[in-house]
């Protein structure tokens, strides 16, 4: 018992100091490792199985919607990266720059790339001629490079894993249609898949992507109060493909523009995992994205039987991931471990255990503690995780919920961002001067305008003249 204390204790208290707790979280759940160069983190095999288990699932969900993968060159030439104005400018502060090659230096400068919409535009300016060649629904997985000035890991770091889609249509109606499409499929598969409930909606003027003509987003509100933007999809309409000659010809021989999409997800994803389920004791992963769903754990393993048995019962679960810890730490120690690494379920079974035809399951989230005849022990498996999975999302959604407040004035605005971590909706005139004071007031930025609108007011929460929409804000990661 003094290990598994020893263990638990290697984690500060999210009450104590929530920024310390991830921290401790993510090293002690061996989800990464820092790395020699600064901002970059090693993915460790748990952490990224998690992602492997992300990825496996959002590659199925966009190939659904007719999504091909492609692969695109980590380096950007500088002309290319000019060509559209308000891009380069967007991104020129954190942009990594390759000098020379071996001993020589370059003749032009290449950009390692922080995001691919030039390569993507080059590229579909070579193959796209005629509306027979619309629409393009292409998704890239890759990793880029954002020079932060403050990095955190999962969250804000140099080198990140990500996917981009980015597609070109013949119509606004059809781009518009697909921006809004995937931005679905993302808060779908985080209320679903992740159990992290999401508001959906668009992004201010000054906060949408650069070069794009409109912003969607999915917010999570994390345990601490803050929000994190989980995952983005962007309508370009037809400025890149103005800026870079993407033409078609349509149906009557008329030479036409075509219309962009692109949107993303990355590794950031997996810090709104922890911070929206973890605890005290550590991760605590939902159901569906576990690498692990349940971990057997003999009692008195050395006795005759208790092993044999532990893979006997392993042997059922065909359809789930299931591990038996044969290690020779004391059973103390391993639940302390399992917990630490959020793993949804542990399946104890001993001598008494097999004697009863029974073992004892015992749910992460929760801790209760379930007696199940080794005979109904699949079936009791599957309904205890969709319990969880659903209990989860539940949770999740009450936290967010209970920490959304409304406020009408700055007054109650400062009050409630000093006293009340969480979202605050508030209406607003939609002038960026008054976006601007909100942040400088309080460091709540605005988060998104929601889909689904409230009329919380007639006057803007800052200056008080006409509301023109209700809108989330936020201190956000």
């Amino acid at each position: 018992m003094a290990q598994e204390k020893k263990l638990v204790e290697a984690i500060t208290s999210m009450e104590e100091d929530f920024a310390q707790w991830y921290t401790d979280v993510v090293k002690k759940a061996e989800l990464i490792e820092y790395s020699s160069i600064k901002g970059c983190m090693i993915i460790r095999p748990y952490g990224y199985a998690i992602w492997e288990n992300i990825q496996k699932q959002l590659d199925a969900d966009f190939k659904a919607t007719g999504v091909e993968n492609v692969y695109m060159p980590l380096f950007i030439p500088e002309s290319l990266l000019q060509k559209e104005k308000d891009h380069v400018e967007g991104f020129a502060p954190e942009v990594a720059w390759v000098t020379h090659g071996g001993n020589e230096k370059l003749q032009e400068r290449l950009c390692v790339r922080p995001t691919s919409e030039t390569l993507f535009c080059d590229f579909y300016s070579n193959i796209i001629h005629s509306y027979r060649d619309l629409p393009k629904l292409y998704n890239q997985w890759c990793s880029v490079v954002r020079w932060e000035k403050t990095t955190r890991p999962f969250l804000r770091s140099t080198e990140l894993l990500w996917q981009e889609g980015h597609t070109a249509h013949a119509t606004a109606e059809e781009a518009e249609e697909r921006t809004i499409q995937m931005l679905n499929v993302y808060a779908d598969f985080c209320e679903n898949v992740l159990a992290i409930p999401m508001i959906k909606g668009k992004k201010s003027e000054k906060e949408r992507f650069a070069g794009a003509e409109s912003t969607y987003t999915i917010e999570a509100l994390m345990h601490d109060g803050k929000a994190l933007q989980s995952g983005t999809s962007h309508n370009f309409g037809d400025g890149f493909a103005r800026a870079f000659d993407i033409q078609y010809t349509d149906k009557n021989n008329k030479l036409q523009y075509v219309h962009q999409t692109s949107w993303g997800v990355s590794t950031r994803i997996i810090g709104a995992i922890i911070m929206v389920h973890g605890d005290n004791n550590g991760l605590v992963l939902p159901p569906r994205i576990a690498p692990i769903q349940a971990m057997i754990i003999p009692i008195n393993q050395k006795k005759e039987g208790v092993l044999d048995k532990a893979y006997e019962i392993k042997e059922k679960f065909s359809s789930y991931r299931v591990k038996v810890d044969d290690s020779d730490k004391s059973p103390g120690w391993k639940f302390s471990e399992q917990e630490m690494r959020g793993i949804p379920i542990r399946i104890e079974i001993g001598p008494k255990d097999i004697e009863k035809n029974q073992a004892v399951i015992v749910r992460r989230d929760t801790r209760e503690k379930i007696f199940v005849s080794l005979d109904e022990i699949v079936n009791k498996v599957d309904e205890i995780l969709k319990n969880m999975q659903a209990d989860m999302l539940k949770k999740a959604r009450d936290h967010r919920d209970s920490h959304t407040y409304v406020a009408k004035d700055m007054k109650e605005f400062e009050h409630i961002i000093e006293e009340k971590p969480g979202f605050i909706k508030a209406m607003w005139c939609m002038d960026e001067a008054c976006e601007m004071e909100i942040k400088d007031r309080t460091g709540a930025t605005s988060r998104c305008m929601p889909f689904e609108q409230e009329h919380l007011d007639d006057n803007c929460v800052c200056c008080g003249k006409p509301a023109k929409v209700m809108a989330y804000w936020g201190k956000a990661y």
